[in-house]
C-alpha cells in the first residue's frame, strides 16, 4: 500500500517549507499583472509580466529577494490563499484550499517539472515584460485572453 501523498493528508497550514513550495507548478498566472477596476473591484489579468519573471522560465529571478525588489509582490501563505479571488483557478494552493485534487498534469503527480508546459497550462513564452512597458497604464494595451484563467484542466 502506498503512502497518502502530502498534499491529500495535510491543511496548507501543516505542510514544511519544502512541502508548499512544491505545491507551485511554475505555471507563472501568479506573476502577470493585473488590473483592478477602481468602481466595480473587478480583476482583469493581462499577458504583461512582472519585471523579475523569467518568461521561458516561467520562475521569478530572484525569488528569495522579490519582496524587496517588487514591494507589491503577494507572499502566498496558508493565511491568505482564501482572500486571493484573482488566484488562477488552476493553482494548487488555490484548489487545495478549496477542497479540490491537484490537475492531472501538476509535476506532483506528473514527476515532470515540464509537464505544466506540455499541457499548454503555462504563460511560457506568452508575456511581455512590464520593464518593456513606456507607462505601467500602458499593461491595459495587453488584456489576457478569456481561457487564460481557467487552465484547471476540470
Amino acid at each position: 500500500m502506498s503512502e497518502i501523498p502530502f498534499w491529500r493528508r495535510k491543511t496548507l497550514a501543516q505542510m514544511t517549507p519544502a512541502e508548499w513550495e512544491s505545491l507551485c507548478d511554475g505555471c507563472g498566472l501568479c506573476c502577470l499583472i493585473r488590473l483592478e477596476d477602481e468602481d466595480t473591484g473587478e480583476i482583469t489579468p493581462t499577458r504583461v509580466s512582472c519585471r523579475l519573471f523569467d518568461a521561458e522560465a516561467c520562475r521569478c529571478t530572484d525569488y528569495a529577494a522579490r519582496a524587496q525588489q517588487v514591494p507589491d509582490c503577494i507572499k502566498l501563505t496558508p493565511g491568505n490563499v482564501g482572500r486571493l479571488a484573482w488566484m488562477p483557478l488552476s493553482c494548487a494552493y488555490r484548489r487545495l484550499h478549496e477542497g479540490k485534487d491537484l490537475p492531472y498534469w501538476h509535476p506532483l503527480l506528473t514527476g515532470d517539472a515540464q509537464s505544466v508546459h506540455a499541457a499548454g497550462v503555462s504563460v511560457r513564452g506568452q508575456t511581455i515584460s512590464e520593464a518593456t512597458l513606456a507607462e505601467p497604464e500602458d499593461a491595459a494595451d495587453y488584456l489576457a485572453p478569456e481561457w487564460l484563467e481557467d487552465r484547471s484542466g476540470d
